[in-house]
């Protein structure tokens, strides 16, 4: 293998900005969604099965996403064209998905569901579709451009991205809101505050991820192969300039680089190192914790803050309920202020299995805390403690998986498969979650709870981790 150059700061920085609008466009859906959905009509104990419909077109769209696009060498790039197509569509299922109960729906209700709500729900399906093939990308070209050393640094800058991103998502309604723009509407209608947060939010996506579609420019075939140690015949390039993707025969190309022919997702699944797996069970209780923070902290925050029961008749149109709406917005702000923070204190730790635990033990802390607090100030700093177990969640799974996967021709479609250890905890907590919430007594503050307990077991299961290399 070739001495791997190293990158600057800016480099990498260039490499991971989209991240920063595209975590804008999933920061106001994650705080958003449940507000939405129970504003036009959700009951708090079918709230989570929405829930299911962003990890569901995770687990569809990503494994595809990085299969096809290890396969991809065009003039556009590897990673790049797929990153600008989802782009693209999220920018236009933003400016729909708010309009839910604003549109001329007549009343008719089928399956349980008015027609305001199945529309919101296939837009919620698009838009989750369209950020998941925009998001991927980002992850895999720091596989693919990043050395084992500096790859801890470069997911803590995207970690730091995407919780800078975060923060304007989860402000922007409140921010609104201030200025003016009403945050009221009649039942059944999202506020105008929402709306234009999901407007402003679609026009930074395309702007962000345009700057590092042009910024950046992926390693051509011979260099990528040279930078991982695949071998690569002389009949890979066959054009004016080794270092020329276009000048080269992408199949004869493709082929070359990933020495296989044979990329059937199963059988890569089944050949997956072992620390695929390990890290796949921390992630399965770490995600299905915070799926229950995303769906249940508006109706935790109205219940102990605002003193109101989400469940009652009219409650979501209250003035109270929409207030607790957009301080769930402010909560996850601090929580991202804190992933921020920790994410700079990451890469301090020399054990890297320590620092996954400390992290998710933090996180847990915070949970577990909010069922007992009613005041929101205090509540905004459990959510700060929660932003350490973020931060970690961002960054080290891939820093150890893409470790494992050293020279792997077939990272992409390893780290679209690993996506599933995020969505498959997500689709179980949000299929279960009802049940959940019936055991526990009905009261959403005790969801908190439930998410607490969940990162101390991921906690538990980071022993389980063998670190083949030190990151």
């Amino acid at each position: 293998m070739s001495e791997k150059r190293s990158l600057s700061f800016w480099q990498m920085w260039n490499l991971s900005f989209g991240f920063l609008g595209v975590q804008i466009a999933y920061a106001l859906q994650s705080a958003n969604i449940s507000r939405i959905f129970a504003t036009l009509g959700a009951d708090p104990h079918t709230l989570s099965f929405f829930w299911i419909l962003p990890p569901l077109m995770g687990m569809i769209v990503q494994p595809l996403i990085g299969k096809y696009s290890d396969r991809t060498w065009c003039k556009l790039g590897r990673r790049k064209p797929y990153l600008l197509v989802g782009a693209i569509i999220a920018v236009l299922v933003m400016a729909f998905l708010p309009n839910a109960g604003s549109i001329n729906f007549s009343a008719r209700v089928f399956l349980g569901l008015n027609a305001a709500m199945w529309f919101g729900l296939f837009s919620l399906i698009f838009l989750d579709t369209s950020i998941n093939i925009a998001m991927q990308p980002f992850k895999m070209m720091v596989g693919d451009m990043v050395g084992e050393e500096q790859k801890t640094e470069a997911y803590s800058i995207q970690s730091f991205l995407c919780n800078a991103g975060s923060l304007f998502g989860y402000l922007f309604p409140i921010f609104f809101t201030w200025i003016g723009i009403a945050n009221e509407a009649p039942e059944g209608v999202v506020p105008d505050s929402v709306k234009v947060s999901f407007y402003v939010g679609a026009a930074i996506l395309i702007l962000c991820v345009l700057y590092t579609f042009f910024k950046v420019k992926e390693m051509p075939p011979k260099e990528y192969a040279e930078f991982h140690g695949i071998e690569i015949s002389p009949r890979a390039s066959l054009g004016r300039n080794d270092n020329d993707v276009i000048s080269s025969d992408p199949s004869v190309i493709s082929s070359e680089v990933e020495k296989s022919h044979d990329d059937n997702l199963l059988k890569l699944l089944i050949k997956a190192p072992a620390t695929f797996w390990t890290v796949g069970l921390v992630q399965f209780f770490c995600w299905a914790a915070f799926l229950y923070m995303w769906t249940y902290s508006n109706g935790m925050l109205a219940a102990n803050c605002w003193d109101i029961d989400p469940s009652a008749p009219g409650a979501t149109a209250s003035a109270g309920y929409q207030a607790a709406g957009n301080w769930v917005g402010v909560v996850f702000a601090v929580q991202a202020v804190g992933s921020i923070l920790w994410a700079l204190v990451l890469p301090r730790f020399k054990n890297i299995k320590l620092a996954y635990i400390v992290s998710l033990l933090i996180g847990a802390v915070g949970f577990a805390s909010l069922m007992f607090i009613h005041n929101r100030f205090l509540a905004a700093g459990a959510y700060f403690l929660v932003g350490a177990a973020w931060a970690a969640m961002l960054a080290l799974p891939f820093t150890l998986l893409t470790n494992a996967l050293e020279g792997n021709p077939h990272m992409g479609s390893y780290l679209g498969l690993f996506n599933c250890t995020i969505c498959l905890p997500q689709i179980v907590a949000a299929a279960t979650g009802g049940l959940v919430l019936t055991l526990v007594g009905g009261g959403q503050p005790t969801m908190l709870l439930m998410a607490g307990i969940y990162l101390v077991v991921g906690a538990a299961c980071v022993l389980l981790i063998k670190v083949k290399k030190q990151a």
